[in-house]
């Protein structure tokens, strides 16, 4: 009775083949422990085992009558099994010179009788074997060597079964993490996008763009922006005499988008802008990245009990000190204003 493959000689090719399977030092599975105990009830033997062999050892995939789950390879009476083209037969170990001697002939189990069926994958290798061992001297009936051969078929099956959906797995796996990947970065493209067209629509205000410095929300950076701007605007037409609105609004601006946008934490930033365009209109804009808030919910700090808090007096200078001032993406952009000369009208 041969396989139906031929047994590549190749060891370093059949070890690749094995490590392939990862199936070495795995868990029991049903699926090969039914096989092995479906071979001692047909062949009437106290042992059977699947094994698989790699440099050093032999491994059992699984059991039936035996606590171990290993030997040496250099007493493994499968070592000789996968080197077959067909069913290795020892009818008795004690009349067989190559194996008498065996430590596991000679000691437990005290192996008499051995037959196993080499694990022949579709490209050849044999990479283990489905073995019964008795304690007596016996032969298999032909049946019991046919059905021993279609359990083997069965073994192999389970093996080719396990790899494939190990294969798939990995292959989904591999495509989640490529959709991953592309979603992120459909996502960023979208940001993107959306950047550019925010940027787009403020480009009339930003032509004559004077000022534009980010910096960590900390308190001690506002003066580096003020100075910025009073540099900026310097000598500016129609800023004279109003340099000190300006500058105070503008810490004020600052100092919230700290405080309320930022939480106080340095690790974020905060964008200023300042225009300055051929009218002579000053036009100041802060960005910070916090939650937003809701504009007209702010109170007015001259207000009933509103005198006693501490909420909107920020707002409230800003309003005070500019023009004209609007707050734009949901409360986190602040735009305010200081004109030439005083005029009605929002942004």
């Amino acid at each position: 009775m041969t396989t139906t493959a031929t047994i590549a000689n190749d060891e370093a090719a059949r070890l690749a083949a094995l490590r392939q399977y990862q199936i070495l030092d795995t868990e029991p599975e049903q699926a090969f422990d039914d096989l092995t105990l479906l071979a001692a009830q047909i062949c009437e033997t106290p042992i059977a085992l699947i094994t698989l062999l790699d440099e050093k050892r032999q491994w059992f995939k699984s059991r039936v009558g035996t606590s171990a789950t290993e030997t040496a390879r250099s007493i493994a009476f499968c070592a000789h099994t996968i080197q077959q083209d067909d069913m290795f037969v020892i009818p008795d170990t004690l009349a067989d010179e190559r194996f008498r001697d065996n430590p596991l002939v000679v000691g437990e189990p005290r192996v008499r009788f051995y037959l196993g069926a080499p694990l022949v994958t579709h490209d050849g290798h044999a990479l283990g074997s489905l073995c019964v061992f008795d304690r007596v001297p016996r032969k298999l009936t032909r049946e019991q060597q046919a059905a021993l051969d279609a359990l083997r078929r069965q073994a192999v099956a389970q093996l080719e079964l396990r790899l494939n959906v190990d294969q798939l797995a990995r292959a989904l796996r591999a495509r989640d993490r490529v959709e991953e990947a592309q979603q992120r970065l459909v996502n960023e493209l979208r940001d993107a996008l959306a950047g550019a067209r925010y940027l787009s629509a403020l480009l009339p205000l930003c032509s004559a763009c004077q000022f534009d410095i980010v910096i960590p929300a900390d308190p001690i950076a506002i003066n580096t922006v003020t100075e910025g701007v009073a540099e900026a605007l310097r000598h500016k037409p129609g800023i004279a005499g109003h340099e000190f609105e300006i500058e105070l609004a503008l810490q004020e601006a600052l100092a919230n988008a700290i405080r309320h946008g930022c939480q106080g934490d340095p690790t974020k930033s905060i964008q200023c802008l300042v225009t300055y365009d051929d009218a002579g209109d000053v036009l100041i804009v802060v960005r910070d990245p916090g939650p937003g808030f809701e504009v007209a919910g702010v109170p007015n700090p001259l207000e009933g009990t509103n005198v006693l808090k501490g909420s909107g007096r920020g707002i409230f200078l800003i309003n005070q000190l500019m023009d004209e001032v609007l707050f734009a993406e949901g409360g986190r952009e602040l735009r305010m204003r200081k004109r030439h000369t005083a005029a009605a009208g929002l942004l």
